[in-house]
């Protein structure tokens, strides 16, 4: 069997476990396993909770591992919300970053120089959805075309550049002001991928990457590229995701891949890599794209029409990417914009609009504070049907899932419970207590059924996807001989 024909075979695999997936409406399902399964990691988050790096960080839940984290060797601080993901059997490295602040924008080009990286990827605009999601941290080259960052001893000017219909490559050169060695540095700016969604289809992001891995930006003979979206976990971690993939299936065969536990790797370096089940849907589809076009990985090389699998397959209809609403005010939690659309395909559970808003995208740090219960009791009017759940940033159950908030009232029959005579503010005690064991007691009921629901619904998924497909008899020629096989075709997991 020729090399094309085993790469094919192992496509149509790939492709059967898309396909199995997006017929069942399943990607939230397992979008939420692997949420579960990297729940479990115990990595620390200490140096960016240190007061003097808590002004650093874009989102306050999206925060560098202490084991991966880029450490600056210069400069007023040794701290930048940037990890470096590494990947060895598909010999792969990259740097995923936030957006830079404007007080990190230094330390985001510091980290460019010393690292000896020859490209930016940028994966988000400016200004998205009238938020200010990164600072204009490079010169644009019209009226400014140097910028100086004298705090870390760094000096960045721009050369030149250009525009496709999705993406702009520019030219910058980086000087360090201490040596006075300089470098050109690529900057490749990719402008339609909306932010939380996916682009319109894997084409022309396929066609960006054969741009980046053609400019030598992820060679091994150079620093890993810099790679950012916002957070630089959902956009960031699609784009490397499908690199490290189609590098996979070139070097060793489809086969040789599992997407899933090729992401669970990555997250080990970097929180919340891909956050949505949509990223992962496109993930899946460009995967399966870019190894249609290998081993040369060019799209459209004879400006040849392209079918598009991920629109045909899937039927995907982007427009409710745009209509999610946005992150709050700096310093958000990432995740609050996420879980709205998302959230409620995972469980039947009645979730309300608040409850959607409080769930981080993952486990985003070490357990904090678990959830609190707080009861107003300054009269007897004040006391609500309902125990208010305060949903601060990192209250999560074991799972990292932030537990609904059921607003089955207990207030009526609370007000009705027999008590001994005595003072106003006695029975406003005696009924606060009993609104707290009830509500702690539902919240435990709560829990245990949406984790019920949560594996019946998983199992339920990976039966069906492990189960065998016949595909016939078949036949395969070995050393002149013809042998007859009768094949399975079993679901990866």
């Amino acid at each position: 069997m020729t090399s094309q024909e085993t790469l094919d075979q192992g496509i149509s695999n790939v492709e059967t476990e898309y396909l199995e997936i997006n017929s069942k409406g399943a990607w939230p399902i397992l979008y939420q396993h692997i949420r579960n399964e990297c729940s479990n990691f115990t990595y620390t988050c200490n140096e960016s909770k240190k007061p003097q790096n808590r002004n650093l960080n874009r989102y306050r839940d999206v925060l560098p591992y202490d084991h991966s984290r880029i450490v600056l060797k210069r400069g007023p601080c040794d701290y930048v919300n940037a990890n470096l993901i590494r990947v060895d059997r598909a010999h792969r490295q990259y740097i995923l970053t936030q957006g830079p602040l404007e007080n990190t924008a230094g330390h985001f080009w510091l980290m460019v120089w010393e690292q000896n990286s020859k490209a930016v990827l940028m994966l988000n605009k400016i200004i998205e959805k009238n938020h200010v999601k990164c600072y204009q941290y490079w010169p644009l080259g019209d009226s400014i075309n140097t910028m100086m960052f004298p705090d870390v001893g760094i000096k960045v000017k721009y050369i030149s550049k250009t525009e496709s219909s999705d993406y702009t490559t520019r030219i910058l050169k980086l000087t360090d002001l201490e040596t006075k060695e300089s470098r050109e540095i690529l900057h490749f700016h990719y402008t339609t991928w909306p932010d939380f969604g996916v682009p319109q289809s894997p084409t022309a992001f396929l066609r960006f990457l054969t741009d980046v891995r053609q400019s030598g930006a992820l060679d091994q003979n150079v620093g890993p590229p810099v790679v950012h979206c916002s957070a630089g976990i959902g956009r960031s971690g699609t784009f490397c995701l499908v690199d490290t993939c189609l590098v996979l299936i070139e070097e060793s065969g489809l086969n040789s891949v599992n997407v899933r536990e090729v992401l669970i790797e990555m997250r080990r370096h970097r929180m919340g890599l891909i956050q949505t089940p949509d990223q992962l849907r496109f993930s899946y589809a460009a995967i399966i794209e870019g190894a249609k076009q290998l081993p040369s990985n060019n799209v459209n090389i004879n400006n040849e029409v392209v079918t598009n699998h991920y629109d045909v397959v899937s039927n995907i209809n982007n427009s409710s990417n745009e209509e999610e609403d946005e992150p709050p005010p700096l310093p958000p939690p990432r995740g609050e914009s996420l879980t709205r659309s998302m959230m409620a395909d995972l469980t039947s559970n009645p979730i309300t609009r608040n409850d959607e808003l409080s769930a981080p995208p993952d486990k985003p740090l070490p357990r904090e504070p678990s959830i609190s219960t707080e009861i107003s009791t300054t009269s007897p009017q004040a006391v609500p049907n309902s125990a208010v759940i305060t949903n601060n940033l990192h209250e999560q159950n074991s799972d990292g899932v932030v537990v609904p908030n059921d607003n089955t009232s207990d207030g009526e029959n609370s007000s009705k419970t027999i008590s001994p005579p005595s003072s106003p503010d006695t029975k406003n005690e005696v009924r606060h207590r009993n609104k707290e064991k009830k509500e702690r007691l539902a919240a435990q009921v709560r829990e245990m059924k949406r984790r019920q629901k949560e594996t019946e619904e998983w199992q339920k998924l990976k039966r069906s996807l492990f189960k065998p497909l016949t595909i016939g008899i078949g036949a395969a020629i070995v050393g002149g001989g013809i042998i007859a096989i009768c094949g399975y075709l079993y679901m990866r997991g």
